[in-house]
């Protein structure tokens, strides 16, 4: 867990006007997660809700409730303040890769815009296909009849749509493994409306390199340390 929040912090760090929800899967705030919220030197809300029990299976959808916390926290910020000032939300994993040119591309989000995902759905990358600037279907290696065939990391969200569609949430009743992406974006938007980015959707930006399993097969047969060391 830390070492991934410090490659995303260290991605986040050099993109300017960001501000990062920080959202654990606990029922209270760790020390381990505060502690580095205090240190990478971000401006970061940190946010906490549990995964109920009963939908920590493999084959359903994860972070769900993470996801809905960080809607929440955004809504009731803006709730009684003025207009908003031109934002743009993005749902980033942190098991994934980001280049920094993704965060210029999205910066111009008029709705939701697209572009392609690396390493995903067992291909190379999947992408929006795209004729005369718009988004006529998917290059994607699942589930192709998917109303918006597109991973977590390949769409980002105006701020004034979020607030506009209160409603617009990441369901658990009725939506499959894979299927979060197209259930919320129902909500909010229309395949017509998409705002190709990337050149066209020709270029990766985002890699969904995931997180290695860990190999601690040998920490049950040697001494533990004298010191605690947090890792």
């Amino acid at each position: 867990q830390k070492a991934e929040l410090t490659r995303l912090a260290n991605t986040f760090r050099q993109v300017s006007r960001l501000h990062w929800i920080l959202v654990e899967d606990a029922a209270a705030r760790s020390e381990l997660v505060t502690r580095f919220v205090a240190g990478a030197g971000l401006p970061c809300t940190h946010l906490h809700v549990p995964t109920p029990r009963r939908y920590k299976r493999p084959g359903l959808p994860r972070a769900t409730e993470q996801r809905n916390a960080g809607l929440a926290w955004l809504r009731q910020r803006h709730q009684h303040l003025p207009p908003p000032q031109p934002g743009v939300l993005f749902f980033a994993d942190d098991d994934n890769t980001y280049s920094l040119e993704l965060f210029q591309e999205m910066r111009t989000t008029r709705k939701v815009s697209v572009w392609p995902v690396g390493l995903v759905g067992g291909r190379r990358y999947e992408r929006p296909v795209v004729e005369n600037g718009k988004v006529v279907g998917w290059y994607t290696g699942w589930r192709a009849d998917r109303p918006f065939a597109i991973d977590m990391a390949g769409f980002a969200v105006s701020l004034q749509v979020i607030l506009s569609h209160p409603k617009a949430v990441f369901k658990r009743r009725g939506s499959q493994p894979g299927m979060q992406e197209s259930d919320f974006l129902k909500q909010i938007t229309t395949v017509e409306e998409l705002e190709p980015k990337a050149n066209n959707c020709t270029k990766v930006l985002v890699w969904h390199t995931r997180t290695e399993k860990v190999n601690l097969a040998n920490e049950p047969k040697y001494h533990l340390d004298t010191v605690n060391i947090e890792v």
